[in-house]
């Protein structure tokens, strides 16, 4: 990794942080840049993909071309062929002059495709002919033309799940995942979180003329502690409210958590693996319970399903088995969990699992299903992901429940 090339690109581009990950992405747009292989950038919304292609283009051999970045999810989905290929007169209604689309517009430069996971499966088709071919039709012509345009994609999708759900044509997939780039999650960028705060309450400093945030000690814990579901964006989002609305220009942990959305639920990951939080109330352990049980009941109807695709005497337990009964506890939660597997001649017997107080998995299951919906409003896509299951899964369970 040449360091040197790696400060000059984040001083060109406002680029805050010294995460080994972020270096990396940032090496490797550099590296890849002289080139015109297909690069596709993931990572989660807000984390700052779209740097990457900015960095792509300016070493790049197109640098003088145009560079056009598009939103294929702002898009409508009956305009977004025309908007990137472009139209004749009259293809359609409203078609009152001939256009230019997207492709044309960046011949010979860089095009950025953001939410690439968002182009409907027409779109897709379109665009595969591009990458293999450089050629597109505009819509309402018969006419094949040409362009020579480098394609950078970025998407906050993961996109092996997409194509497994028939949302994403795999072959697409691997054109534009030449060069995969990853950009990391704000909550994986430790120190750096501190170090794009300062960054942004000195710019709100200078653009509202006010004194300069700062954070005492326990903030500065609580800022790095947090899960940051909106990631820098979110940060940045949070210091201009703040410089602006705090009564104090050094901000307090009480006073920063009322700026922090859902602040407790976005501690769960700290409070599992043990970290700067050491104070979380009852029910946040009973969330944490809830998720080990669910993911417990996954692994066992994973089991399951595995033991009985064996033959018999595979299966067959030995004489000297015997069952196993495990009785553990969450730390501090009252409530014991005990799993019970008892072994059988001829069959293999289900796996008990269950929570004293009649609280049985099932009950656990639906109840974090419907947690999950209310969570996130009803949108199951999103629900999914919180759960960590696939969206053909949460609809089986949530027919088999009865939660429509």
């Amino acid at each position: 990794m040449n360091s040197e090339d790696v400060s000059r690109m984040k001083q060109r581009f406002q680029i805050v942080g010294n995460c080994p990950e972020l270096n990396r992405a940032i090496d490797v747009a550099i590296q890849v840049a002289p080139t015109d292989l297909s690069v596709l950038i993931t990572g989660e919304s807000g984390s700052g993909k779209e740097n990457i292609p900015k960095i792509i283009h300016a070493n790049s051999l197109r640098k003088s071309k145009q560079y056009i970045a598009v939103n294929c999810g702002s898009i409508p989905e009956g305009t977004v062929d025309s908007e990137l290929f472009g139209h004749e007169k009259g293809a359609f209604t409203g078609a009152v002059n001939e256009r230019k689309g997207y492709f044309d517009e960046a011949d010979g430069g860089t095009i950025f495709l953001d939410e690439v996971a968002e182009l409907p499966m027409a779109t897709q088709a379109r665009l595969l002919r591009v990458l293999e071919t450089g050629e597109f039709i505009k819509v309402g012509s018969s006419k094949v033309e040409k362009t020579d345009v480098r394609i950078v994609a970025a998407t906050n999708v993961d996109l092996p799940a997409a194509i497994e759900q028939g949302r994403f044509r795999e072959d697409l997939f691997y054109r534009l995942n030449t060069i995969p780039v990853k950009v990391p999650p704000l909550r994986e960028r430790g120190l750096d979180i501190l170090l794009l705060f300062r960054k942004f309450a000195a710019d709100c400093s200078e653009k509202y003329h006010v004194p300069a945030l700062q954070l005492d000690d326990d903030a500065k814990q609580m800022l790095m502690a947090y899960h940051w579901p909106g990631n820098v964006r979110q940060l940045k989002n949070i210091t201009e409210q703040m410089s602006i609305m705090a009564p104090q220009r050094i901000v307090s942990a009480s006073e920063l958590a009322a700026y922090l959305p859902d602040r407790r639920e976005s501690m769960l990951p700290v409070a599992m693996g043990g970290g700067a939080s050491q104070s979380h109330s009852f029910e946040n352990e009973r969330e944490i319970l809830y998720k080990v049980l669910f993911d417990l009941r996954r692994d066992v109807t994973d089991l399951k399903e595995r033991l009985s695709s064996m033959s018999p005497q595979q299966s067959r337990p030995s004489q000297s088995q015997q069952p196993v009964s495990i009785i553990t506890t969450q730390p501090g939660v009252d409530t014991p969990v005990h799993i019970q597997q008892n072994n059988a001649d001829d069959d293999i017997q289900d796996t008990e699992v269950y929570v004293e107080e009649t609280l049985s998995l099932d009950e656990v299951e639906k109840d974090m299903i419907k947690r999950a919906l209310a969570k996130h409003n009803g949108r199951r896509k999103n629900a999914a992901k919180d759960l960590n299951i696939s969206e053909r899964t949460l609809y089986r369970k949530i027919k088999e429940y009865n939660l429509e």
